[in-house]
């Protein structure tokens, strides 16, 4: 006796996930095949008129049709082949899981060889098992808690500042980028070539250094800049009287982290005289919440990582050629993380300040002394 192909009924939901599958890049073809198939039932096609149109075996399309009927999207997965039995249980799988999450004796962390090593086990397998348990001891992730008092109402207030800017005014990213080194290379390196990177000496020449003041504005990208030989407190306010006169008759609302210039009486008596200005502090420890840091970053990675200087008026004179370029080309930065988004860093440090995890007093800071002109 023939079978007769079950009837093919889709809600709207299961209607959409199965065009999903045919339409995803990243669905695996036969899922796909077999989505369409479904589909294909759904209009009324018999399983000779849904060969025809596919190009595959009737069989093929009667198997995916009845599979469908009986477990839904489910059954239009493969079943689980039987395979080679695993060599190894799951008492070794919870050896090597305990063992790498302990730390070893003689070493700060474990490889993949000395963990195998240490458990008597082969290498390939001991890979395997910390793949499959997604546990990577090569691996760490730093983290620092703000020792702030008023961590979360100074970085709310921030965020606040980026999500919902003031109307009639404008938010300014505000810090200094100190220490910029004026680098020479004692011999000459060779240019890139085809199959062949650019290459420099390990050995070099310090020439100086600059400090570059920098005012983000949020809204535009745009990035005003003064290049000084150190940062003071006089040339932090001079800069500051710059971008005032930047953004005649505008509110200006100014991130800053916490530095003393930033804060002492001669900032004080500023802020006084320029009563269109705020200041908004960023939280101790919390550099990541100035927007101005990305443009560093940027800087740092585009325009420092392969200079060569031979003067500190060669720093200073690309400096400022870098800030010109970059403004013809700029865009803002736009803050995604809202208050929900923040909350789990905002408990975590306040859980850190209840238990006592945070240091009562910070460490004072050794001068340094002057090093030699020649490192490698």
């Amino acid at each position: 006796m023939p079978r007769v192909a079950p009837i093919i009924t889709l809600n709207s939901i299961t209607d959409t996930m199965l065009r999903q599958l045919v339409r995803s890049p990243s669905t695996p073809q036969a899922v796909a095949l077999r989505s369409r198939i479904v589909l294909a039932a759904s209009e009324g096609q018999s399983n000779q008129q849904i060969a025809a149109t596919l190009r595959i075996p009737e069989v093929t399309a009667g198997k995916w049709r009845r599979a469908f009927a009986t477990s839904g999207i489910d059954g239009l997965q493969d079943a689980p082949r039987a395979g080679r039995p695993p060599k190894h249980g799951p008492e070794v799988w919870e050896r090597i899981q305990t063992r790498a999450c302990q730390q070893p004796e003689a070493y700060s962390r474990w490889t993949v060889r000395t963990l195998a090593r240490d458990l008597k086990l082969p290498l390939a397998t001991v890979h395997d098992v910390l793949v499959a348990s997604d546990l990577q001891p090569h691996r760490i992730r730093t983290f620092t808690f703000s020792p702030d008092p008023d961590f979360e109402a100074k970085l709310l207030d921030i965020v606040s500042l980026y999500l919902h800017p003031p109307e009639n005014a404008l938010v300014l990213c505000v810090d200094e980028k100190t220490g910029i080194q004026a680098l020479d290379r004692t011999q000459p390196g060779l240019p890139l070539r085809a199959r062949r990177p650019r290459t420099w000496t390990n050995e070099y020449v310090r020439n100086g250094t600059q400090a570059l003041l920098a005012a983000l504005d949020a809204a535009t990208g745009r990035v005003i800049g003064h290049v000084k030989d150190r940062r003071t407190s006089v040339n932090f306010l001079r800069f500051m009287d710059d971008v005032v006169a930047a953004f005649p008759r505008r509110d200006l609302h100014v991130v800053l982290d916490n530095v003393n210039i930033h804060k002492n009486a001669a900032a004080r008596r500023w802020l006084k005289r320029h009563p269109r200005v705020q200041f908004h502090h960023t939280p101790t420890h919390a550099s990541w919440v100035n927007l101005i840091e990305v443009f560093f970053s940027i800087l740092g990675k585009q325009g420092l990582a392969h200079r060569v200087d031979r003067s500190k008026a060669s720093l200073r004179a690309f400096l400022l050629q870098y800030l010109a370029q970059y403004n013809q080309t700029r865009a803002p930065f736009t803050w995604t993380k809202g208050p929900e988004k923040l909350q789990r860093i905002i408990d975590a440090t306040k859980a850190a300040h209840h238990n006592g995890q945070l240091p009562k007093r910070t460490r004072k800071r050794a001068r340094r002394r002057p090093a030699d002109n020649i490192k490698n």
